[in-house]
This record gives C-alpha cells, structure tokens and sequence, in this order.
C-alpha cells in the first residue's frame, strides 16, 4: 500500500484470539501444504513452530458459526469476501456504497482522513453493513514517518528502537485506542522487518538492525495493541534483507533460508507468538527460496504456515504496487490477486490503481479463476473463513 510518509504538516497481555479465530487450526485445511522443514542445511538456533505451545482448542460453537456464514455464501460472495477494498475521499455515503457490494474490509488511506476522531468515527460506523459481522476496518498506523491520524502524537520506532521494550508496548497501547475509538478494526502497523544497516530503506520504519531487540518490541507492539484492534506483522518474509523501495520495484535478495530463519524471521515469529491475528505478504523475492515476490509464492505461504505456526489471515501489501514495479509479469492486477489466493493468501488489498473498480474487478476474477479451474474452490472458501472468522472475532471484541 502506498506507505510513503503521509503525517501532516501541519499540525494487558495479549488477549487470546477469539474462539471463531482459533477454530482455524483444526476447521480448516490449508492448500499448497506439505511438510515445512527445509532441506537446505542445519536448523539455526531460532524456535521452530514445534517448540510452541499448542494452541486451545476451539469452541463447537466458533465453528459452526463459521461454517454456517461461509456456507450461506455464493462464489460471488466469497470472492468478494476475501478483497479490501478502498475509495477515496471522506464522503461516508461513497464508502457505504462501495462496501455494499460484500467486500470483506475497506482500508482508510491518507486521501480518507477528516480533520477529527468524530468525523472518521461517523466514516467508520457508515462502513458497518452488518453488525453481527462487521467488515475489517484497516489503516496503517505505525507512528514516525507513516501516520494516517493527525491526532497520534505517539512514537514510532524510528524513536522506539533506542527505548525499553516497555515504551514501545505503551505507544501502541494508547496508539490501538486511538485507533478504536475512531472505530477502525485493524492496524497494519507492526513493521517486524530486521534493517540490514542504518542506511536501509526501511530502518527508520524498523525497530532495528539486531533480530532479538526487533524481535522484543514487536512483541510488545503486539500486545499493546491487543485489547484494542487487530495488529498485522509486515512485510513478510522481511524488507530489510530485501533492499529497495517495493512501492516502485521488486526487491530481491538471494540470503538463503537459514539465514533469513537467524536474522530475518526472529521478529515476525515473536509476534505470532505474541498473538498478531494478520500477517502481510511483501512483494519482495528471495531467489534462493522462489523467484516470484512472496506474495505470490506458494513456498513463502507454506513457510509462514507450517514452520512458523502463523494460523490467522495472510494479507497481500497493495497488489497496485506489483502493476507499478515495471514487470511485465505483474502487469495485470487481477491476474496477480489470484496468483495470490492461490498461493495462500486470504485477504487481498485492492486500491484504485485499475480504476474506481478495482475491487469489483478483482472479486469478479476471482470467480472466473474458480470457474477456470486456476483457483480451487475449497481454497477460495478457506480463504473466505479465515476472513470471517476474524471478523466475528473483532464483533466479538466490541461486545
């Protein structure tokens, strides 16, 4: 998504994700799978997902509410289940009408930010089409250089990084309050990449250049944010080995896995462990492991799957930023939101880089991917229950 610094110029542990959440880890079987342990040399010191502590199990009830929702869904509503979309502007009627059409969430940008919390609060109670399963309400707040609210005056990690851990749960503490009074859902606005030097392009963004001291404040991001709104780690597998700006290009890096597993994965399996119920894809390629970006890699998504035990929603970052790299392959945005579903991803972020449309366009070409063959059905309906069960989770929440 289009993350280029946009603050103005002028001026608890973390809570158990919820039962229809948890359900996942047994209700649902997810494609492109197999065994998740590497050939590729000796494990590093870093936890496997075996050493962790098993999730609990889920309540019958969670299930079947699930499954009766997605059940209840045509292929046309789970397609458009699994796409956030976005329009621009403030006006509250526009958005109502956009996410008329079913889509599973709607994320703000800088272009959809009023002047107060009331004004976004009004923005956001016009997006609720359904209490009972109120779509993902995203924005990507970090602090430092990427704000979307004028009113969070609390640090990033560009300040973060040289504070205790403690300040950094603290900030997105009252961060996720902010963000939830305003009735936005979800946060993706955990930056878990490791920067490779001071110079990267994504240090200030970072918590750092050492895996373990990132590692310890993504966990408190996390769980600052818990009570209060979904947190999302980004950008998976890692920007920070992956240098350059995804917003233009496709960074690439040919670090090898056990490597990454040592320097790069530390931070985004401590805030899987710490709770985060969202995982965004970066578009970024380590050719040792696939040469396609990692969003759309069916390796990268097994990865995350079976070695680090992530069981929540796997979001794609804006797929307009693959159309904008130049590639010729990633040319058609359409055509990569089902690469990506395929892959393994279950929420796709559609902006209007193809037009006002763009969401329709793409929920629509995921319905002719399942009629193609290109897309299997039952993982287009995994996709649509991982999504839903989050979101009953968030109805939950605001009980």
């Amino acid at each position: 998504m289009r993350l280029l610094p946009v603050r103005p110029v002028a001026p608890h542990p973390a809570r158990r994700a919820g039962t229809a959440l948890l359900l996942l880890t047994t209700l649902l079987a997810v494609t492109a799978c197999g065994s998740g342990v590497a050939s590729d040399g000796p494990r590093t010191t870093t936890p496997s997902a075996q050493t962790q502590s098993p999730a609990p199990s889920p309540g019958a009830d969670g299930g079947s509410r699930v499954r009766e929702i997605v059940n209840r869904m045509d292929l046309a509503q789970q397609a458009s289940s699994v796409v956030m979309g976005n329009v621009p502007g403030t006006d509250p009627a526009s958005m109502r009408v956009m996410m008329s059409g079913g889509f599973g969430g709607f994320i703000l940008m800088g272009s959809n930010m009023p002047g107060t919390p009331e004004e976004l609060h009004a923005m956001t109670a016009a997006l609720m089409i359904d209490p009972s399963l109120p779509p993902l309400i995203a924005t990507d707040e970090e602090g430092g250089d990427v704000v979307r609210l004028p009113w969070d005056d609390q640090p990033g990690a560009d300040v973060l990084k040289a504070q205790p851990a403690d300040a950094t749960r603290a900030a997105f503490a009252q961060r996720g309050q902010l963000l939830a009074q305003s009735g936005v859902t979800v946060n993706f606005g955990v930056v878990a990449d490791v920067a490779g030097s001071p110079e990267s392009f994504i240090y200030d963004r970072s918590f750092g250049t050492d895996p373990a001291a990132a590692a310890e404040r993504v966990d408190a991001a996390v769980r600052g944010q818990a009570p209060w709104v979904s947190a999302t780690l980004k950008h998976f597998p890692g920007h920070g080995a992956a240098e350059g700006d995804s917003h233009h290009m496709i960074p690439s890096t040919g670090m090898d896995l056990a490597t990454w597993r040592a320097q790069v994965a530390p931070p985004f399996l401590a805030g899987i462990r710490a709770g985060a119920p969202i995982v965004m894809m970066g578009h970024l390629a380590y050719t040792a492991v696939d040469a396609q970006p990692a969003s759309l890699s069916p390796r990268w998504h097994q990865i995350l799957r079976d070695e680090l035990g992530f069981q929540g929603v796997i979001v794609t970052d804006d797929l307009d930023m693959l159309v904008d790299s130049g590639d010729a392959a990633y040319a058609d945005e359409v055509a990569d939101a089902v690469r990506s579903v395929v892959a393994g991803s279950d929420l796709v972020l559609a902006l209007d880089g193809a037009g006002p449309d763009t969401a329709q366009k793409i929920a629509d070409g995921l319905v002719a991917a399942v009629h193609s063959g290109a897309l299997p059905a039952a993982r287009l309906s995994d996709a649509a229950s991982r999504v839903v069960a989050l979101r009953l989770d968030i109805a939950d929440r605001s009980r």
